[in-house]
């Protein structure tokens, strides 16, 4: 009796071992960890609608229908990861495990990173439309708001002219003067041309610096505008971030000219935009490329230097582009939609 009393204490204890262990298992399998998991986004036609509002929104101008489509591209973050969806992870082709502070830095909350994904993305809305508009035929106009009395322009430029070149090269934003300005030491005798009152003229300025500066300047106070008949906005929540400039840029000039920019493609991308027109790299390309695949697409406009990791990501049956600026992106889809191969991605 005495040793089948002890065989079921053994028992008992072999359950209750097993019971805790799988409890401390199940524990650790749902104790969040310092991850966070990248998924394929949504993608959306910036020609089309979103929660049955436009995305890119004209008024005062005749706009154009095109047959086919422009999506941007997203990746979805799931902040909260358990063991279990850290290992799903890991041994998925279209999941991305990363440390958390990466997404979200150690000295930002999550709200303080939403905020600064919705400017970021607001700025990126901000140069496609400069840029689109530019490529439309309405240019920036960098102007002179004031003139510093004794300085370098006083007597050669006035209020409200609008700076054109610097030695030659085209002043397409307030920024590019700036950058000219700076780009030659100071003394440097620079030849300006504006125009006042509808008339071109030049003037030879030498740049000074000011007090307690070594920066070149020449004694102006700028700021830019970019006059045109019609408004543009763009309606779209739940998206942050960057990366969608370039598909912004496209879409507000393919709504603006007659012609079909996607001949009756899905074209998916992103990239960034600044005023000058360059793209610039984003995150995510893996997922986004899967995104992009899912959704259609047939052809993938890809940030120049994001071409070597989308060559390592590269999904089977979409072929991609590389793009630096928007005029690549303009001629990447002239030459697609006309049968012909775009420049691809490379590797270097």
């Amino acid at each position: 009796m005495a040793k089948l009393t002890r065989m079921r204490r053994r028992g008992v204890t072999v359950i209750l071992g097993a019971l805790i262990t799988a409890l401390l298992a199940i524990g650790v399998m749902a104790t969040p960890l310092p991850y966070v998991v990248l998924k394929p986004g949504p993608t959306v036609n910036t020609l089309g609608s979103d929660n049955g509002k436009e995305v890119i929104q004209v008024t005062k101008a005749d706009t154009s229908t095109s047959t086919g489509q422009l999506r941007l591209t997203t990746v979805g973050v799931q902040p909260d990861v358990e063991l279990v969806w850290a290992i799903r992870g890991w041994f998925s082709n279209e999941q991305a495990v990363v440390p958390r502070e990466l997404i979200y830095p150690p000295d930002q909350s999550e709200k303080q990173v939403e905020q600064q994904n919705a400017q970021e993305f607001q700025s990126s809305q901000t140069s496609a439309e400069t840029v689109a508009l530019r490529e439309l035929g309405y240019p920036v106009e960098t102007y002179v708001t004031s003139v510093t009395a004794g300085g370098p322009s006083a007597g050669a430029l006035e209020k409200d002219d609008i700076i054109t070149a610097v030695d030659g090269t085209p002043v397409i934003s307030s920024q590019k003067l700036t950058e000219l300005i700076r780009a030659k030491p100071t003394g440097t005798a620079l030849t300006v041309a504006y125009t006042r009152a509808g008339k071109p003229g030049t003037a030879k300025i030498t740049t000074k610096v000011e007090k307690d500066s070594d920066v070149p300047r020449i004694g102006v106070a700028i700021a830019q505008r970019q006059p045109h008949p019609f408004t543009v906005k763009i309606d779209l929540d739940e998206i942050g971030g960057p990366s969608a400039g370039l598909m912004f840029t496209l879409g507000i000039i393919d709504k603006l000219r007659p012609a079909d920019l996607t001949g009756g493609k899905i074209i998916a991308g992103t990239g960034t935009i600044d005023d000058d027109g360059n793209v610039g790299p984003i995150g995510g390309i893996p997922q986004k490329l899967v995104g992009a695949k899912d959704a259609g697409a047939q052809i993938f406009l890809v940030p120049a230097d994001n071409c070597a990791e989308a060559l390592r990501n590269a999904v089977p049956g979409l072929p991609m582009a590389k793009v630096a600026t928007v005029d690549d992106a303009l001629k990447a889809l002239s030459t697609f939609t006309s049968g012909g191969t775009p420049t691809p991605c490379s590797a270097s």
